[in-house]
């Protein structure tokens, strides 16, 4: 298995499809003293984009979102995964997750080009604790 398989909690916020407006968000989220795990875009129709927000902590995120007057859907639960690359890595934690009858209904991920990588993980709220279990966590 990997090295690191942790739970994270996941914000979603739908931007306008403009050049800057993700920038302005980081910023914002820079100046507030938010640090990121993770952090995805995707198009949402033609003009807009849903930013996925993995904090470092989630209890500072709510509070600074909610003093920032940011809206924001979540969080949500998911799983970071961190280790070291190798061939069939992602397999195992898939396998893992098929043993313990887990859907994956999404993920992402990512190597550094030196040896390790990322990978999120999104299960159903329902079939979360058994995909924790199912991974050691």
């Amino acid at each position: 298995m990997p090295d690191v398989i942790r739970r994270v909690d996941y914000f979603n916020t739908t931007i306008q499809d403009r050049p800057g407006e993700g920038y302005k968000l980081l910023e914002q989220l820079a100046e507030l003293g938010l640090n990121l795990v993770a952090f995805t875009a995707v198009p949402v129709g033609p003009n807009h984009t849903q930013l996925t927000i993995f904090p470092e902590d989630t209890g500072k995120m709510q509070a600074a979102a909610q003093r920032a007057g940011m809206r924001l859907d979540g969080p949500h639960p998911a799983f970071l995964v961190q280790g070291d690359d190798k061939l069939g890595a992602l397999a195992e934690i898939h396998q893992e997750l098929h043993r313990a009858n887990v859907n994956i209904y999404a993920s992402s991920g990512v190597t550094d080009g030196r040896g390790t990588f990322g990978y999120l993980i999104y299960v159903r709220p329902e079939e979360y604790e058994r995909a924790a279990s199912a991974l050691g966590i």
